[in-house]
């Protein structure tokens, strides 16, 4: 079973990994969704939501765009990092599992907007 979370507003990818509303976990098996539930976002705290995720047995993580220090405690975490993703949530994830969703490697400090990304 993979577990894949998406950062989400609205039921639609956003761009900011750690200002998000929510975050939508999808319980997947033999790429399909059994199971979905939407997960308020706990708080923006350097280093607090990767952890909390991987806590939750989050496999992989979809955003438009995300931190590099967040980037780095997934990976220590053995969780995957989709980012350049956008759209609905759902749609993001099922093209994930048919192996069309690639991540860009966009990271926040590379774009206009790094002050925003609490950085």
């Amino acid at each position: 079973m993979l577990k894949i979370a998406v950062a989400s507003e609205n039921k639609m990818v956003t761009e900011h990994f750690g200002h998000c509303e929510s975050f939508m976990i999808f319980d997947t098996e033999n790429n399909q969704i059994i199971k979905s539930e939407t997960v308020a976002n706990p708080g923006h705290k350097p280093g607090f939501l990767p952890n909390f995720l991987a806590d939750r047995g989050v496999n992989v993580i979809i955003s438009g765009g995300m931190g590099g220090g967040a980037v780095e405690i997934f990976n220590e975490r053995n969780v995957e990092v989709i980012v350049g993703a956008s759209g609905d949530a759902k749609t993001a994830v099922e093209n994930y599992l048919k192996g069309e969703l690639k991540t860009t490697g966009s990271v926040c400090h590379e774009h206009q907007h790094h002050d925003e990304c609490g950085e």
